[in-house]
């Protein structure tokens, strides 16, 4: 079975991320991109709350993004330099594909707010393994653009623990990826026994 490319399990253990810098074109269809943006929506959440949003950032709006993120940043930091602002500017324009990931939780509901925050981080996985299966690469990012709170505002966020958990590119690779060190089992599985 481990050799058996076509099958779930095999998807599940050769995905890999990305580096959104070096993705291209082609990047999902809009097809495509309903599907993994459907299949992320297929996680845990207790109470049936939805309580994350996915925002996609077209094409054509990517300047105007760069621009948001560059202005708020240099709100907080004025003393911002000529390669911070690049940085951003190129952040804006990474990949074919850019989702904002937000956790909303719903505040007036009994579940826990870690438990819907989870959901919202089992959905951005989710989306990474969507995109890994439709054979595009993705990353997921955070950063200061993720700990901004005027550009939670800019993406909609309102609640009092709404959060960016992360921007999500998606697209092709330019280049092979290399695999990173995985942990060694033993050092984050155990059994637990009654002593």
């Amino acid at each position: 079975m481990f050799n058996d490319t076509s099958s779930p399990l095999s998807l599940l253990r050769t995905r890999r991320s990305g580096k959104a810098r070096d993705m291209a074109a082609p990047g999902p269809s809009p097809e495509q991109l309903a599907d993994i943006v459907a299949i992320g929506t297929r996680v845990p959440d207790h109470g049936k709350l939805n309580p994350w949003r996915i925002i996609a950032i077209p094409p054509g709006q990517r300047d105007a993004f760069g621009a948001r993120i560059i202005a708020a940043y240099c709100a907080e930091r004025p003393e911002a330099g000529r390669l911070e602002i690049e940085t951003f500017e190129a952040f804006a324009r990474y990949a074919p594909v850019m989702l904002a990931l937000l956790s909303t939780p719903v505040a007036s509901s009994k579940i826990p707010l870690w438990e819907q925050q989870l959901s919202a981080g089992a959905m951005a996985m989710q989306v990474m393994n969507a995109a890994h299966a439709h054979g595009f690469v993705a990353n997921w990012l955070t950063g200061w653009p993720a700990g901004s709170e005027a550009m939670l505002r800019t993406l909609g966020g309102t609640g009092p623990d709404d959060r960016i958990i992360g921007y999500v590119f998606i697209g092709s690779a330019m280049k092979a990826l290399e695999e990173r060190p995985r942990p060694d089992l033993s050092a984050v599985f155990s059994e637990w026994h009654d002593d």
